[in-house]
Protein backbone atom coordinates (compact mmCIF):
# COMPACT_ATOMS: atom_id res chain seq x y z
CA UNK A 1 0.00 0.00 0.00
CA UNK A 2 1.24 3.07 -0.80
CA UNK A 3 2.54 5.19 1.93
CA UNK A 4 2.19 8.92 1.84
CA UNK A 5 3.76 10.34 4.71
CA UNK A 6 5.19 13.59 4.61
CA UNK A 7 8.59 12.46 6.35
CA UNK A 8 10.87 9.40 6.11
CA UNK A 9 11.43 6.51 8.13
CA UNK A 10 13.76 7.05 10.82
CA UNK A 11 17.53 6.03 10.86
CA UNK A 12 18.04 4.31 13.92
CA UNK A 13 21.22 4.82 15.10
CA UNK A 14 23.76 4.68 18.61
CA UNK A 15 22.69 7.31 21.32
CA UNK A 16 25.07 10.29 20.50
CA UNK A 17 26.73 9.86 24.32
CA UNK A 18 27.28 6.22 23.37
CA UNK A 19 28.68 5.99 19.91
CA UNK A 20 30.99 9.36 20.97
CA UNK A 21 33.22 6.73 22.89
CA UNK A 22 33.13 4.22 20.47
CA UNK A 23 34.48 3.16 16.68
CA UNK A 24 31.14 1.31 15.93
CA UNK A 25 28.71 2.61 12.98
CA UNK A 26 26.19 4.90 14.00
CA UNK A 27 23.84 4.13 11.68
CA UNK A 28 21.90 0.49 12.33
CA UNK A 29 19.70 0.12 9.08
CA UNK A 30 16.19 -0.11 8.41
CA UNK A 31 14.85 -3.15 9.48
CA UNK A 32 12.57 -5.57 6.67
CA UNK A 33 9.65 -3.65 8.06
CA UNK A 34 10.88 -0.40 8.47
CA UNK A 35 12.79 -0.38 4.29
CA UNK A 36 9.68 -1.82 2.96
CA UNK A 37 7.57 0.96 4.73
CA UNK A 38 9.87 3.60 2.76
CA UNK A 39 10.00 1.96 -0.46
CA UNK A 40 6.12 2.62 -0.68
CA UNK A 41 7.00 6.16 0.08
CA UNK A 42 7.99 5.71 -3.72
CA UNK A 43 6.14 7.33 -6.39
CA UNK A 44 7.17 5.14 -9.23
CA UNK A 45 7.00 8.29 -11.64
CA UNK A 46 6.75 7.70 -15.10
CA UNK A 47 9.68 10.18 -15.55
CA UNK A 48 12.02 9.37 -12.55
CA UNK A 49 14.32 12.73 -12.04
CA UNK A 50 16.00 10.93 -9.02
CA UNK A 51 18.38 8.37 -11.72
CA UNK A 52 19.25 12.06 -13.48
CA UNK A 53 20.82 12.70 -10.14
CA UNK A 54 22.67 9.66 -10.15
CA UNK A 55 26.17 9.69 -11.11
CA UNK A 56 26.03 6.37 -12.11
CA UNK A 57 22.72 5.83 -13.28
CA UNK A 58 21.16 3.36 -11.03
CA UNK A 59 17.83 2.35 -12.00
CA UNK A 60 16.45 3.86 -8.79
CA UNK A 61 12.46 3.39 -9.49
CA UNK A 62 12.83 -0.45 -10.40
CA UNK A 63 14.51 -1.56 -7.10
CA UNK A 64 12.62 0.33 -4.98
CA UNK A 65 9.78 -1.30 -6.56
CA UNK A 66 11.05 -4.42 -6.04
CA UNK A 67 12.12 -3.63 -2.13
CA UNK A 68 8.55 -2.83 -1.53
CA UNK A 69 7.58 -6.14 -2.87
CA UNK A 70 10.25 -7.73 -0.90
CA UNK A 71 11.99 -8.89 -3.54
CA UNK A 72 15.84 -7.90 -1.71
CA UNK A 73 17.78 -9.67 -3.74
CA UNK A 74 16.22 -8.60 -7.21
CA UNK A 75 16.60 -4.99 -5.84
CA UNK A 76 20.40 -6.01 -5.86
CA UNK A 77 20.58 -6.95 -9.11
CA UNK A 78 19.09 -4.26 -10.33
CA UNK A 79 21.77 -1.71 -8.08
CA UNK A 80 24.43 -4.04 -9.46
CA UNK A 81 23.58 -3.35 -12.75
CA UNK A 82 24.94 0.51 -12.49
CA UNK A 83 26.74 0.13 -9.21
CA UNK A 84 29.98 -1.77 -8.00
CA UNK A 85 29.57 -0.90 -4.92
CA UNK A 86 26.25 -0.15 -3.49
CA UNK A 87 26.89 -0.51 0.58
CA UNK A 88 29.42 1.92 0.63
CA UNK A 89 27.37 4.58 -1.51
CA UNK A 90 24.05 4.00 0.56
CA UNK A 91 26.59 4.91 3.60
CA UNK A 92 28.50 7.77 2.16
CA UNK A 93 27.24 9.10 -0.79
CA UNK A 94 25.32 12.85 -0.56
CA UNK A 95 22.18 11.97 -1.49
CA UNK A 96 20.70 14.89 0.00
CA UNK A 97 22.22 16.80 -3.57
CA UNK A 98 21.89 14.20 -6.18
CA UNK A 99 19.56 11.86 -6.49
CA UNK A 100 17.11 12.46 -3.34
CA UNK A 101 18.00 16.13 -4.22
CA UNK A 102 15.32 15.65 -7.48
CA UNK A 103 12.94 12.98 -6.02
CA UNK A 104 9.21 14.62 -6.48
CA UNK A 105 8.24 13.80 -2.85
CA UNK A 106 11.03 16.24 -2.02
CA UNK A 107 8.56 18.91 -3.30
CA UNK A 108 5.75 18.92 -0.43
CA UNK A 109 8.26 16.62 2.34
CA UNK A 110 11.01 14.98 2.36
CA UNK A 111 12.20 12.48 -0.31
CA UNK A 112 12.37 8.84 -0.44
CA UNK A 113 15.48 7.85 1.43
CA UNK A 114 16.98 6.76 -1.74
CA UNK A 115 20.35 6.16 0.24
CA UNK A 116 19.14 4.21 2.95
CA UNK A 117 17.17 1.51 0.86
CA UNK A 118 20.08 1.09 -1.35
CA UNK A 119 21.88 0.39 2.17
CA UNK A 120 19.50 -1.86 3.06
CA UNK A 121 19.19 -3.93 0.12
CA UNK A 122 23.24 -4.33 -0.30
CA UNK A 123 23.67 -5.38 3.33
CA UNK A 124 20.51 -7.56 2.78
CA UNK A 125 22.64 -9.53 0.01
CA UNK A 126 26.18 -9.83 2.34
CA UNK A 127 23.82 -11.30 4.74
CA UNK A 128 21.67 -13.73 2.66
CA UNK A 129 24.14 -14.23 -0.49
CA UNK A 130 25.55 -17.45 -1.30
CA UNK A 131 28.88 -16.84 -2.41
CA UNK A 132 28.66 -17.99 -5.59
CA UNK A 133 29.76 -15.73 -8.66
CA UNK A 134 29.65 -16.53 -12.00
CA UNK A 135 32.96 -15.05 -13.48
CA UNK A 136 32.84 -14.25 -17.13
CA UNK A 137 34.29 -15.72 -19.86
CA UNK A 138 37.60 -14.09 -21.00
CA UNK A 139 38.21 -12.25 -23.97
CA UNK A 140 41.78 -12.24 -24.16
CA UNK A 141 42.64 -8.40 -23.33
CA UNK A 142 44.85 -6.55 -20.38
CA UNK A 143 44.29 -3.46 -18.18
CA UNK A 144 45.82 -1.99 -15.66
CA UNK A 145 44.35 0.35 -12.97
CA UNK A 146 46.48 2.55 -11.03
CA UNK A 147 44.72 2.99 -7.39
CA UNK A 148 42.12 0.96 -5.50
CA UNK A 149 39.64 3.91 -4.83
CA UNK A 150 36.34 4.14 -5.61
CA UNK A 151 37.06 5.04 -8.91
CA UNK A 152 39.89 2.31 -9.49
CA UNK A 153 37.49 -0.93 -8.50
CA UNK A 154 34.17 0.39 -10.11
CA UNK A 155 36.68 0.60 -13.50
CA UNK A 156 37.77 -2.89 -12.76
CA UNK A 157 34.37 -4.21 -11.82
CA UNK A 158 33.23 -2.67 -15.37
CA UNK A 159 35.99 -4.31 -17.36
CA UNK A 160 35.90 -7.82 -15.38
CA UNK A 161 32.24 -8.25 -16.34
CA UNK A 162 32.64 -7.99 -19.54
CA UNK A 163 35.77 -10.56 -19.49
CA UNK A 164 38.98 -8.31 -18.95
CA UNK A 165 42.00 -9.72 -17.32
CA UNK A 166 42.07 -6.91 -14.58
CA UNK A 167 44.95 -5.89 -12.28
CA UNK A 168 44.80 -3.38 -10.07
CA UNK A 169 47.93 -1.52 -8.31
CA UNK A 170 47.60 -0.44 -5.00
CA UNK A 171 50.56 2.02 -3.02
CA UNK A 172 49.24 1.38 0.36
CA UNK A 173 49.43 -2.27 1.85
CA UNK A 174 45.90 -2.58 1.98
CA UNK A 175 42.95 -2.23 -1.06
CA UNK A 176 40.28 0.41 -0.93
CA UNK A 177 42.02 3.80 -1.04
CA UNK A 178 40.34 6.47 0.67
CA UNK A 179 37.40 3.99 2.11
CA UNK A 180 39.70 2.17 3.93
CA UNK A 181 42.25 5.02 4.60
CA UNK A 182 39.84 8.34 4.75
CA UNK A 183 36.46 7.40 6.00
CA UNK A 184 36.22 6.50 9.86
CA UNK A 185 34.54 2.87 10.61
CA UNK A 186 31.56 4.38 12.27
CA UNK A 187 30.74 5.70 9.07
CA UNK A 188 31.93 3.18 6.95
CA UNK A 189 33.44 -0.16 8.67
CA UNK A 190 36.08 -1.32 7.05
CA UNK A 191 34.51 -4.97 6.78
CA UNK A 192 32.13 -3.83 4.18
CA UNK A 193 34.73 -2.45 2.03
CA UNK A 194 36.11 -5.86 2.15
CA UNK A 195 33.09 -7.37 1.11
CA UNK A 196 32.89 -5.36 -2.31
CA UNK A 197 36.40 -5.73 -2.74
CA UNK A 198 36.14 -9.52 -2.36
CA UNK A 199 32.78 -9.43 -4.78
CA UNK A 200 35.44 -8.07 -7.32
CA UNK A 201 37.90 -10.44 -6.71
CA UNK A 202 35.83 -13.18 -7.43
CA UNK A 203 34.99 -11.63 -11.10
CA UNK A 204 38.88 -12.58 -11.56
CA UNK A 205 39.75 -8.98 -10.42
CA UNK A 206 43.77 -9.74 -9.31
CA UNK A 207 45.01 -6.22 -6.71
CA UNK A 208 48.54 -5.96 -6.29
CA UNK A 209 49.33 -3.99 -2.91
CA UNK A 210 52.57 -2.02 -2.26
CA UNK A 211 53.30 -1.34 -5.50
CA UNK A 212 53.86 2.50 -5.82
CA UNK A 213 53.38 3.13 -9.69
CA UNK A 214 55.94 5.75 -10.82
CA UNK A 215 58.48 4.21 -8.28
CA UNK A 216 58.29 0.63 -8.39
CA UNK A 217 56.57 0.58 -11.87
CA UNK A 218 56.17 3.44 -14.60
CA UNK A 219 53.23 3.57 -16.48
CA UNK A 220 55.01 2.96 -19.96
CA UNK A 221 56.75 -0.30 -18.30
CA UNK A 222 53.17 -1.53 -17.94
CA UNK A 223 52.56 -0.80 -21.12
CA UNK A 224 55.37 -2.22 -22.85
CA UNK A 225 56.82 -5.05 -20.51
CA UNK A 226 53.44 -5.93 -19.04
CA UNK A 227 50.82 -6.09 -22.32
CA UNK A 228 48.53 -3.93 -20.70
CA UNK A 229 46.59 -2.46 -23.58
CA UNK A 230 45.01 0.72 -21.71
CA UNK A 231 45.87 1.98 -17.94
CA UNK A 232 43.35 3.97 -15.64
CA UNK A 233 44.66 6.11 -13.22
CA UNK A 234 42.28 6.62 -10.00
CA UNK A 235 45.01 7.63 -7.58
CA UNK A 236 42.73 9.92 -5.63
CA UNK A 237 44.07 13.50 -4.44
CA UNK A 238 46.22 12.54 -0.89
CA UNK A 239 48.43 15.20 -1.11
CA UNK A 240 47.27 17.39 2.37
CA UNK A 241 47.00 21.09 1.93
CA UNK A 242 47.86 23.70 4.85
CA UNK A 243 47.32 27.01 5.26
CA UNK A 244 50.88 28.25 5.56
CA UNK A 245 50.70 30.43 8.74
CA UNK A 246 53.13 30.48 11.44
CA UNK A 247 53.10 27.00 13.73
CA UNK A 248 51.94 24.33 11.74
CA UNK A 249 55.46 22.63 11.84
CA UNK A 250 54.51 21.91 16.02
CA UNK A 251 54.39 18.54 17.54
CA UNK A 252 50.43 18.19 17.47
CA UNK A 253 49.79 19.96 14.03
CA UNK A 254 48.30 16.96 11.78
CA UNK A 255 46.84 16.82 8.39
CA UNK A 256 44.00 15.57 8.76
CA UNK A 257 44.77 13.10 5.89
CA UNK A 258 47.61 12.06 8.17
CA UNK A 259 45.60 11.61 11.23
CA UNK A 260 42.61 9.65 9.61
CA UNK A 261 45.15 7.77 7.40
CA UNK A 262 46.69 6.60 11.24
CA UNK A 263 43.33 6.30 12.79
CA UNK A 264 41.27 4.60 10.13
CA UNK A 265 44.12 2.51 8.40
CA UNK A 266 46.53 1.70 11.40
CA UNK A 267 44.16 1.47 13.78
CA UNK A 268 45.94 3.88 16.46
CA UNK A 269 42.95 4.15 18.24
CA UNK A 270 43.41 0.95 19.82
CA UNK A 271 45.57 0.17 23.23
CA UNK A 272 48.05 -2.00 21.28
CA UNK A 273 48.15 0.15 17.58
CA UNK A 274 52.12 -0.44 16.47
CA UNK A 275 51.23 3.68 15.12
CA UNK A 276 49.67 5.05 18.23
CA UNK A 277 48.65 8.86 17.82
CA UNK A 278 48.58 11.86 20.38
CA UNK A 279 45.35 11.51 22.41
CA UNK A 280 44.88 15.41 22.90
CA UNK A 281 42.34 16.99 25.15
CA UNK A 282 41.81 19.70 23.33
CA UNK A 283 41.30 19.90 19.35
CA UNK A 284 40.52 22.36 17.01
CA UNK A 285 40.07 21.13 13.36
CA UNK A 286 40.43 23.65 10.86
CA UNK A 287 38.11 23.26 7.81
CA UNK A 288 34.21 22.79 7.31
CA UNK A 289 33.54 19.69 4.96
CA UNK A 290 33.41 16.01 5.64
CA UNK A 291 36.50 15.72 5.96
CA UNK A 292 37.06 17.82 8.76
CA UNK A 293 33.39 15.92 10.36
CA UNK A 294 35.46 13.18 10.21
CA UNK A 295 38.08 14.54 12.02
CA UNK A 296 36.48 16.43 14.82
CA UNK A 297 34.38 13.03 15.59
CA UNK A 298 37.28 10.78 15.43
CA UNK A 299 39.19 13.31 18.02
CA UNK A 300 36.31 12.94 20.39
CA UNK A 301 36.17 9.01 20.21
CA UNK A 302 40.34 9.19 21.20
CA UNK A 303 39.16 11.11 24.07
CA UNK A 304 39.38 14.40 23.63
CA UNK A 305 37.31 16.65 25.98
CA UNK A 306 36.49 19.98 23.79
CA UNK A 307 36.73 19.65 20.22
CA UNK A 308 36.18 22.23 17.47
CA UNK A 309 35.63 22.67 14.28
CA UNK A 310 37.22 26.39 12.97
CA UNK A 311 35.77 27.58 10.09
CA UNK A 312 35.77 30.69 8.43
CA UNK A 313 32.84 31.16 6.67
CA UNK A 314 28.86 30.82 8.37
CA UNK A 315 27.14 27.53 9.00
CA UNK A 316 25.06 28.39 5.15
CA UNK A 317 28.58 28.01 3.80
CA UNK A 318 29.95 24.50 5.15
CA UNK A 319 30.30 21.75 2.75
CA UNK A 320 29.75 18.68 4.42
CA UNK A 321 26.46 16.62 4.32
CA UNK A 322 23.69 18.04 6.34
CA UNK A 323 24.02 14.54 8.40
CA UNK A 324 27.51 14.69 9.04
CA UNK A 325 27.05 18.40 10.78
CA UNK A 326 24.13 16.90 12.73
CA UNK A 327 25.84 14.08 14.09
CA UNK A 328 28.39 16.39 15.10
CA UNK A 329 26.90 18.61 17.40
CA UNK A 330 24.86 15.47 18.73
CA UNK A 331 28.41 14.14 19.87
CA UNK A 332 29.56 17.05 21.22
CA UNK A 333 31.56 18.90 18.72
CA UNK A 334 31.95 23.06 19.24
CA UNK A 335 31.37 24.97 16.23
CA UNK A 336 33.73 28.03 16.01
CA UNK A 337 31.73 29.62 12.43
CA UNK A 338 33.41 32.67 10.66
CA UNK A 339 36.44 32.77 12.66
CA UNK A 340 39.91 31.82 10.99
CA UNK A 341 43.49 30.96 12.19
CA UNK A 342 46.46 32.94 12.19
CA UNK A 343 49.36 31.61 14.30
CA UNK A 344 49.20 28.10 15.92
CA UNK A 345 51.32 29.38 19.06
CA UNK A 346 53.97 26.62 20.75
CA UNK A 347 55.99 26.05 24.31
CA UNK A 348 59.55 25.72 24.76
CA UNK A 349 59.35 21.90 23.33
CA UNK A 350 57.71 22.70 20.35
CA UNK A 351 54.06 21.39 21.37
CA UNK A 352 51.05 23.20 20.58
CA UNK A 353 49.62 25.53 22.87
CA UNK A 354 46.95 27.61 21.39
CA UNK A 355 46.14 28.69 18.46
CA UNK A 356 45.47 32.69 17.39
CA UNK A 357 42.16 33.50 15.48
CA UNK A 358 40.37 36.14 14.25
CA UNK A 359 36.96 36.68 13.95
CA UNK A 360 35.62 36.96 10.44
CA UNK A 361 32.37 38.77 8.92
CA UNK A 362 31.05 37.91 5.06
CA UNK A 363 31.65 40.29 2.60
CA UNK A 364 30.73 40.47 -1.47
CA UNK A 365 30.86 37.09 -3.16
CA UNK A 366 34.07 35.73 -4.46
CA UNK A 367 35.04 33.78 -8.03
CA UNK A 368 33.17 30.63 -6.45
CA UNK A 369 30.00 32.93 -6.01
CA UNK A 370 30.18 32.45 -1.76
CA UNK A 371 30.33 35.26 0.46
CA UNK A 372 34.09 36.50 0.99
CA UNK A 373 35.35 36.07 4.92
CA UNK A 374 37.06 39.33 5.64
CA UNK A 375 38.34 40.06 9.16
CA UNK A 376 36.83 41.80 11.57
CA UNK A 377 38.87 44.55 12.94
CA UNK A 378 40.64 44.72 16.48
CA UNK A 379 38.66 40.82 17.01
CA UNK A 380 41.85 38.42 18.07
CA UNK A 381 41.22 35.94 20.42
CA UNK A 382 43.04 32.55 21.50
CA UNK A 383 41.63 29.47 21.25
CA UNK A 384 42.90 26.72 23.88
CA UNK A 385 43.84 24.07 22.48
CA UNK A 386 46.87 21.03 22.06
CA UNK A 387 46.08 19.78 18.67
CA UNK A 388 45.25 21.03 15.75
CA UNK A 389 44.18 19.32 12.45
CA UNK A 390 43.99 20.74 8.91
CA UNK A 391 41.27 19.72 6.80
CA UNK A 392 41.47 22.57 4.13
CA UNK A 393 41.97 19.84 0.86
CA UNK A 394 43.98 17.52 -0.64
CA UNK A 395 45.65 17.74 -4.23
CA UNK A 396 46.75 14.90 -6.53
CA UNK A 397 49.92 13.29 -5.89
CA UNK A 398 52.66 14.34 -8.36
CA UNK A 399 54.32 11.08 -8.34
CA UNK A 400 52.92 10.07 -11.66
CA UNK A 401 52.76 13.14 -13.38
CA UNK A 402 56.53 13.42 -13.36
CA UNK A 403 57.27 9.97 -14.13
CA UNK A 404 54.99 9.88 -17.05
CA UNK A 405 56.19 11.39 -20.58
CA UNK A 406 53.38 13.54 -22.23
CA UNK A 407 51.09 13.15 -19.30
CA UNK A 408 49.20 16.47 -19.42
CA UNK A 409 47.97 18.24 -16.55
CA UNK A 410 46.84 21.28 -14.67
CA UNK A 411 48.46 23.94 -13.05
CA UNK A 412 47.01 22.65 -9.33
CA UNK A 413 48.15 18.55 -10.71
CA UNK A 414 45.09 17.30 -11.44
CA UNK A 415 45.41 15.06 -14.96
CA UNK A 416 44.00 16.98 -17.59
CA UNK A 417 41.46 13.91 -19.07
CA UNK A 418 37.89 14.14 -21.45
CA UNK A 419 35.31 14.10 -19.64
CA UNK A 420 33.07 12.17 -21.98
CA UNK A 421 35.96 9.34 -22.11
CA UNK A 422 38.55 9.98 -19.38
CA UNK A 423 41.18 10.34 -22.07
CA UNK A 424 44.15 11.47 -21.16
CA UNK A 425 46.99 13.46 -23.64
CA UNK A 426 48.92 9.71 -23.58
CA UNK A 427 47.14 7.23 -25.69
CA UNK A 428 45.49 4.37 -23.88
CA UNK A 429 46.15 6.12 -20.28
CA UNK A 430 42.69 7.08 -19.37
CA UNK A 431 41.80 9.36 -15.83
CA UNK A 432 39.00 9.78 -13.21
CA UNK A 433 37.60 10.77 -9.95
CA UNK A 434 40.02 12.68 -7.68
CA UNK A 435 43.17 12.91 -10.08
CA UNK A 436 41.05 14.96 -12.26
CA UNK A 437 39.08 17.02 -10.20
CA UNK A 438 40.59 17.41 -6.91
CA UNK A 439 38.53 16.04 -4.11
CA UNK A 440 35.08 15.14 -4.70
CA UNK A 441 32.21 12.59 -3.68
CA UNK A 442 33.06 9.01 -3.94
CA UNK A 443 29.94 8.53 -5.98
CA UNK A 444 31.63 11.03 -8.80
CA UNK A 445 34.69 8.98 -8.68
CA UNK A 446 32.59 6.30 -9.10
CA UNK A 447 31.26 7.76 -12.41
CA UNK A 448 34.58 8.50 -13.50
CA UNK A 449 35.29 5.06 -13.25
CA UNK A 450 32.34 3.68 -15.07
CA UNK A 451 32.75 6.73 -17.96
CA UNK A 452 36.41 5.10 -18.66
CA UNK A 453 35.59 1.81 -18.05
CA UNK A 454 32.78 2.15 -21.06
CA UNK A 455 35.56 4.07 -23.37
CA UNK A 456 38.48 1.36 -22.92
CA UNK A 457 36.17 -1.43 -23.98
CA UNK A 458 34.95 0.82 -26.87
CA UNK A 459 38.75 1.67 -27.77
CA UNK A 460 39.43 -2.10 -27.69
CA UNK A 461 36.54 -3.33 -29.38
CA UNK A 462 37.26 -1.36 -32.20
CA UNK A 463 41.04 -2.98 -32.50
CA UNK A 464 39.60 -6.35 -33.16
CA UNK A 465 37.22 -5.14 -35.38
Amino acid sequence: MRNMSLTKNEMPTQAPDVRNKNFLEVATGYTEEQAIDEANRCLQCKKPRCVSGCPVSINIPAFIKEVAEGNFEKAYEIISQSSSLPAVCGRVCPQESQCEGKCVRGVKGEPVAIGRLERFVADWHNEHASGEVKVPESNGHKVAIIGSGPSGLTCAGDLAKKGYDVTVYEALHLAGGVLVYGIPEFRLPKAIVQKEIDGLKALGVKIETNMVIGKVLSIDELMKDGGFEAVFIGTGAGLPRFMNIPGENLKGVYSANEFLTRVNLMKAYKDDSSTPIMRAKKVAVVGGGNVAMDAARSALRLGAEEVYIVYRRSEEELPARKEEIEHAREEGVVFKLLTNPKEILGDEHKFVTGMKCSEMELGEPDASGRRRPVEKPDSEFLLDVDCVIMSIGTSPNPLIKSTTKGLETKEWGGIVAAEDTGLTSRKGVYAGGDAVTGAATVILAMGAGKTAAKSIDEAISSKKK
